[in-house]
């Protein structure tokens, strides 16, 4: 069983996501941007981050480099909305590993982070 944080501003999106992780049998944390994702990241170091792109107080980008600044080893997949292409690549430079498009196929979920975790 891995340990995946889900890191979106919307209450929806979050409670979709953990709901499909949990009952594929992984423990989910959440946090609703960035810096809560920071804090959250040091204390329950989760295999794998689902990250938002676009959230307030800090967004998907700035975090992916902070997160990966102060732990190199943490791996993180984008999750955005179509349209949000250069900012996905600009993600995967400051070192997010994939991306997922929302709406999201809970299938494609579930194949990314079985492609992601250790």
């Amino acid at each position: 069983m891995a340990r995946i944080m889900i890191v979106d501003d919307a209450a929806f999106m979050r409670m979709r996501c953990s709901k499909l992780l949990a009952e594929n049998g992984h423990d989910v944390e959440e946090a609703e941007n960035g810096q809560e994702a920071i804090k959250k990241y040091e204390i329950c170091k989760p295999d794998l981050v689902l990250m938002d792109i676009t959230m307030p107080v800090m967004d998907g980008i700035t975090a992916v480099k902070a997160l990966r600044s102060r732990f190199p080893e943490a791996r993180v997949v984008m999750v955005s909305a179509l349209g949000q292409q250069s900012m996905v690549i600009e993600a995967i430079k400051a070192g997010a590993r994939d991306f997922v498009v929302k709406p999201f196929q809970p299938d494609r979920i579930l194949e990314t982070v079985k492609k992601h975790l250790p």
